[in-house]
């Protein structure tokens, strides 16, 4: 699917996803990513099966207030130890299939949340 939002210069906005990728100000990626703002960033994690407490860790040292988990074509929650890492951080979870992920981080971008979308991908 293609998203219609406006460019805001400097950001990463999605625009589109679809099974086994999403894209970005136009650009596809088909690996898990990491994106905030003013950055995209390769995320180590093969699909949901390879989340672990260093995949949190990771997603504990951004600057922002609140992760959008997007876990892939359907919703699972992870382990609660892994949240406890991100509500340690003062950071808060949001979690949703991939789709719903990309949505919801481009409303709170335009809001001017300090957000970050983690999206997992198979074979990353």
């Amino acid at each position: 699917m293609k998203l219609h939002a406006a460019r805001a210069e400097g950001r990463n906005l999605f625009s589109g996803y679809g099974p086994g990728y999403v894209a970005i100000n136009g650009v596809r990626y088909e690996r898990s990513v990491i994106v905030v703002a003013n950055r995209i960033l390769d995320w180590k994690v093969n699909g949901f099966d390879g989340l672990d407490a260093t995949a949190f860790s990771a997603l504990a040292g951004l600057p922002v207030e609140i992760v959008v988990l997007g876990t892939g074509a359907s919703l699972r929650f992870p382990d609660a130890s892994y949240s406890r890492i991100l509500r340690a951080a003062g950071i808060g979870l949001e979690v949703m299939d991939t789709c719903a992920a990309c949505r919801t981080y481009n409303i709170l971008l335009s809001e001017d949340r300090r957000v970050a979308a983690a999206l997992l991908m198979a074979g990353a």
